[in-house]
């Protein structure tokens, strides 16, 4: 929805900005003291992580990441709370996201932070503290804004609010200018008129995403949303892939995904191609005439890509790609393979992986793979349909030699890195995506589901629920913009990310989880949308590295600054 009424800047939201700020610095500081603790369980004498000391002491290195992301949260929910205060769009909405938001999560800073359903980190037991000594990062401002922030009656306020709304694109002000907020009416327009009301029945019968629907996305512009406009795309920041991936993926989170396909190949090429690749591929993504897939993982590796053992081998003009991929995604219409293979048998770990631009025919469901040297079985899942997901064989599959990415071996690895922040800043805004879904049916069959003489959004306990939805995912929304700010600034941004991304994932776990439970047995019946959302979200804390594995990085980024 529209910003609320605007409240003028009087004490109240003085108080709110300079208390939140106030806070999110001690946060900071908690958070530095930390990492302080845990380097010391796990450097080396020379200052390297220790990669043994690092897994076993995985529960306190994995609970720095989730503090040092909480802190992230509240430092992006206090700059949320002043750039709109100075725009004067702070309005009653915005003041209870803050609010709720910054209170909740310092006090589970504190208290204790779900790392995932039963496993806590807590600053005493998990990170070494003694009460006494987290009293210094406990300052008035914190305890203010805890006091002030997660109270029955912001809970209550917040609902009325998001009752008002009920049905438009956001709750609260994303923060983002006319010309981002024009892009979201547009894809929320059409995930309404052409996705919502289909999606349901193709998760159900695991159909395809119809072609049409492709083809209207590709005339939207969706496909070439960030590609340079010399490269035929639209030239657009990467904020503006969060939200078409955010809205889309509200819609389905398989359309969503579509775009993302595009994305990380286009990465790849622009970042590690020659010109002549770039010239070739790039303006046929842009337009959807070719649709890419990535096949990266291997059925005994996973996130371990050192050990990946497909082979490219070239044999005069021609490379010939033998080995096993799994969770593929999208392979039978893929026209390009984005393919990471060993070139150099003889370099172990990384270095002598490279990537190869396979290109194929679509394939169909009677005939998935029509070309020589390609086959592949369905790997049959919960959710994330609408793409298919395949183990791949491959037996001598020919790729031209000029296909090479960049014309350079043992380059693949470090091409592919060059593509995580994109791709976790997208799945963070696709993980937005699903969790505002699982807001829109819970609160509408919290409307319209009479009890014991009153619709269920009059239940407290169900209120609430969709009050910690609508603030947290406000949470993920401002800390994946945040994302998106440094990667089109060009900064390195893989912790922020990394941090999008995993309490993205947790965020839409939670509210499908929530929404499930409001519908009581209902939501358990497949007819109902609700048991869709909760198989789709289940895939987000997995994909695109692993939530341990996302945790495990972040710590040791932080270890290492």
């Amino acid at each position: 929805m529209a910003a609320s009424p605007a409240v003028r800047p009087d004490n109240d939201t003085q108080d709110l900005v300079g208390l939140t700020r106030d806070a999110a610095d001690s946060a900071k500081k908690l958070v530095a003291e930390a990492t302080a603790r845990v380097r010391k369980l796990i450097l080396t004498p020379e200052g390297k992580v220790d990669a043994a000391k690092l897994e076993a002491e995985q529960h306190a290195a994995h609970g720095l990441a989730w503090l040092a992301t909480y802190g992230e949260a509240v430092r992006e929910l206090s700059g949320y709370a002043e750039r709109l205060k100075s725009e004067g769009r702070l309005g009653e909405t915005e003041i209870l996201l803050v609010k709720i938001g910054a209170g909740e999560y310092l006090d589970q800073m504190f208290g204790g932070i779900p790392m995932s359903q039963g496993e806590m980190v807590r600053p005493t037991s998990s990170l070494g503290f003694q009460q006494s000594e987290l009293a210094q990062y406990r300052t008035e401002a914190v305890e203010a804004v805890i006091a002030d922030g997660n109270t029955a009656a912001n809970r209550k306020a917040l609902v009325a609010k998001i009752r008002e709304g009920s049905g438009s694109a956001t709750i609260g002000d994303s923060g983002l200018d006319e010309d981002m907020e024009a892009i979201r009416s547009e894809m929320r327009r059409f995930g309404k008129a052409e996705v919502v009301d289909q999606a349901h029945e193709w998760h159900l019968k695991n159909d395809y995403i119809p072609m049409e629907i492709v083809e209207k996305m590709a005339e939207l512009g969706v496909f070439g949303l960030t590609i340079p406009e010399e490269y035929g795309g639209m030239g657009l920041p990467k904020i503006s892939m969060c939200v078409v991936s955010e809205e889309l993926s509200r819609a389905y989170i398989g359309v969503g995904s579509l775009g993302t396909r595009t994305e990380i190949a286009a990465e790849l090429i622009l970042g590690g191609g020659t010109e002549e690749q770039k010239q070739r591929f790039l303006p046929k993504l842009a337009s959807g005439e070719i649709l890419p897939t990535a096949v990266f993982t291997e059925p005994n590796t996973g996130s371990d890509l050192a050990s990946l053992r497909t082979r490219g081998t070239k044999e005069g003009d021609v490379w010939k790609i033998n080995g096993n991929k799994t969770w593929i995604t999208h392979p039978v219409r893929a026209d390009i393979m984005t393919v990471l293979v060993r070139t150099k048998p003889e370099e172990k770990g990384h270095r002598g992986l490279s990537m190869l631009i396979a290109e194929k025919p679509r394939g169909t469901d009677e005939e998935p793979f029509p070309v020589e040297g390609l086959s592949g079985g369905e790997i049959h899942v919960l959710g994330y349909r609408g793409m298919k997901e395949y183990e791949l064989s491959f037996e001598d599959f020919s790729v031209p030699g000029n296909n090479l990415l960049g014309d350079v071996e043992g380059k693949g690895f470090a091409q592919l890195m060059q593509t995580f922040e994109s791709a976790r800043i997208q799945t963070a805004a696709r993980a937005i995506g699903v969790a505002q879904s699982a807001l829109d049916v819970g609160l509408r069959y919290a409307e319209e589901r009479v009890q014991f003489g009153k619709p269920l959004v009059e239940f407290p306990r169900v209120a609430d629920k969709l009050a910690m939805m609508a603030v947290e995912i406000n949470i993920a929304r401002q800390l994946t913009y945040f994302s998106a700010r440094e990667k089109d600034e060009g900064k390195r941004c893989d912790l922020e990310a990394g941090m999008a991304k995993l309490l993205g994932a947790r965020v839409a776990w939670a509210a499908a989880d929530n929404a499930l439970q409001i519908h009581g047995g209902n939501g358990f019946a497949l007819e109902y949308q609700v048991s869709r959302l909760l198989c789709d979200a289940r895939i987000l804390s997995i994909f695109e590295g692993a939530a341990e594995i996302q945790a495990q990085v972040i710590a040791r980024r932080l270890l290492e600054q």
